[in-house]
């Protein structure tokens, strides 16, 4: 049976290869993105979420089988905040009615390894409270100082994200309505994102420097999107509130064997 998936950023990127592979699998697809998607619209803006979100809603017929969130930036502005987490989040809970009448409902947003790089912790506690002003004051207050401080901007939105996806995912909302949310974080993908810093040997010295992939090294969309198609698929039944780095091993390179420590006794 056919399903029909909502895909932001889907002009292009990782979120333009999710909507090719599923149109390629039979499965309808609803874009959304600033220009040339089925619906163009802003998601840096909270009108511009609530028009996204009722227009594919009308598009879809009143029911959405699965919404993929690949939208995102990652310029040392503070838009990036307002795109990155509440251009996420926001336009999922406005999709949740239409997702609840789908026989088998299923949401899966990409986050970033750089949630595990530094980040600004006053923007994640903001975005986290859904106080989108604050967030992007604090963002202004970052990149007003250049963009090597304005990068934090980046991996804080994507820190938050994760977050709110652990936090979310086992909510009535989410999991009580029986609406497996997880996170796909990628490594360095070879989108137009990503060409300006790769350009360069001097550019791709500091991104692997940064984000250490020893399988395979720099990775195609598809690697990303393939992943999050079987996370909104009939077939994930109980993975929830997971953020799955999908990096080439720059997770474990950067983290090492131990991420459970936190439960040892002290």
């Amino acid at each position: 049976m056919t399903r029909t998936y909502v895909v932001t950023g889907a002009a292009s990127g990782i979120g333009a290869t999710t909507a090719r592979l599923l149109t390629e699998r039979g499965e309808r697809v609803i874009g959304i993105d600033l220009r040339g998607a089925e619906v163009e619209a802003d998601l840096s803006t909270p009108t511009g979420r609530q028009e996204a979100a009722a227009k594919a809603t009308e598009l879809a017929g009143g029911t959405i089988d699965a919404v993929i969130a690949c939208a995102g930036i990652s310029a040392p502005i503070p838009a990036t905040v307002a795109v990155n987490f509440f251009g996420v989040t926001e336009l999922l809970e406005a999709l949740l009615p239409a997702l609840a009448g789908s026989d088998a409902p299923r949401a899966a947003v990409v986050s970033s390894m750089a949630s595990l790089q530094p980040n600004s912790p006053e923007i994640v506690a903001a975005a986290l409270a859904g106080d989108e002003a604050t967030a992007l004051a604090e963002a202004e207050k970052l990149t007003s100082q250049g963009p090597e401080i304005g990068y934090l901007v980046y991996p804080s939105s994507k820190r938050a994200l994760a977050r709110w996806v652990r936090r979310e995912s086992i909510t009535p909302a989410w999991a009580g309505a029986g609406i497996p949310l997880n996170a796909v974080a990628p490594g360095t993908v070879l989108t137009p994102m990503t060409a300006g810093l790769l350009a360069t040997p001097e550019g791709a010295a500091m991104v692997d420097a940064s984000v250490p992939m020893p399988l395979n090294s720099h990775q195609p969309p598809e690697s990303v999107a393939n992943l999050l198609i079987w996370l909104t698929s009939v077939e994930n039944t109980h993975m929830a509130g997971q953020v799955i780095y999908d990096d080439g091993g720059a997770d474990a390179t950067l983290r090492g064997d131990d991420i459970w420590s936190w439960a040892d006794q002290r």
